[in-house]
């Protein structure tokens, strides 16, 4: 029996509406239970217009990120595959690019990977053959010249749509604009950036990348994430490298108090007033939201915020902007 036929292009066409986008990220399955993915997609399927699925992030095995997209195709959603350069040389990732494809799968997120010394097997080698603008630059020439790296023709090639991200908030910050801009040229058709929590520092690097140009060659998608207690908070300022989370909003989980209730109200709370703040700043193209195994704070988030897919009709009175819905051709 033939699988679902998957969706496909619905992110693409969201990029190229006009309107601001929102995609999500789930995790892959840490098991061997399909239903536990489709949980996860049912939570979040009707608000976004894509949704992402991490690599063994933070250096954590799960199960391998194109499955839990094919799954996810099956759901309706249009899928955003990652793919890291830690665990696969140039010839595992041109395999796993076709692979992906053959199952429907054609956005794909191209990375570097977190490092494995930061997981529970910090023993594992890795790879790093290329890094994340070569990266690109492969599944670009795979899909626009039909070729592998070798020079070798594939046909059909694949219907690829790469993308890559950008973290304003690792140094040297004066730097993070430009290696956006090589992604873009290595072909990048969008980006999706880590997780603002310092919105000044964020402002200043969006001021670089519109002065770069790089906005209008590309759609932005900055990323936001709830923050579900003062713990995961103290976290993510000290063990996650590029990521910076302000004392005053520390200061905030610390001061909602130990009740699960009010610690998730207060974290929802500071998640839609930074995508407001965002909302202010020219050249996004909308919002990446990163709930972290909280997928069920997605619906609550884009209620409070006013976010929607940009593929559903527009609410009366709505606003397109922000939007920068320029793509490479």
């Amino acid at each position: 029996m033939s699988a679902p036929h998957p969706a496909y292009g619905r992110f693409e066409q969201a990029l190229r509406s006009g309107r601001p986008v929102v995609t999500c990220e789930v995790r892959s399955a840490d098991g061997a239970d399909p239903a536990a993915v489709r949980k996860r997609a049912r939570l979040v399927r009707d608000w976004v217009d894509a949704v992402n699925v991490p690599d063994n992030t933070g250096g954590v095995v799960h199960a391998s990120p194109w499955a839990s997209c094919a799954i996810l195709a099956q759901e309706g959603i249009d899928p955003i595959v990652h793919m890291t350069c830690r665990d696969r040389n140039r010839m595992a990732l041109q395999s796993d690019l076709l692979g992906a494809n053959l199952l429907g799968i054609r956005n794909v997120l191209c990375l570097t990977g977190d490092h494995m010394i930061h997981g529970d097997q910090p023993e594992t080698k890795p790879v790093y053959d290329v890094d994340s603008i070569q990266l690109v630059a492969i599944a670009t020439k795979l899909a626009r010249e039909g070729k592998y790296l070798s020079g070798r023709e594939v046909k059909p090639p694949p219907n690829l749509f790469p993308g890559a991200a950008a973290n304003p908030f690792a140094p040297p910050y004066e730097y993070r604009p430009l290696r956006v801009g090589k992604k873009v040229d290595a072909g990048a058709r969008f980006i999706q950036t880590q997780i603002v929590y310092n919105v000044d520092r964020f402002e200043e690097f969006m001021a670089r990348v519109r002065d770069l140009g790089i906005d209008r060659r590309v759609p932005i998608l900055a990323g936001v994430a709830p923050i579900r207690s003062v713990k995961a908070a103290q976290f993510m300022r000290d063990q996650v490298p590029g990521m910076e989370v302000p004392d005053p909003l520390i200061r905030r989980m610390a001061a909602a108090g130990d009740a699960k209730a009010r610690r998730e109200e207060e974290g929802i709370r500071i998640c839609v007033e930074i995508i407001e703040r965002l909302k202010k700043i020219p050249g996004l193209a909308g919002f990446h939201l990163m709930p972290i195994e909280w997928e069920s704070a997605v619906a609550e988030i884009c209620r409070q915020s006013g976010l929607r897919p940009a593929t559903s009709p527009p609410a009366a009175g709505s606003s397109a902007s922000p939007v920068s819905p320029l793509l490479n051709p």
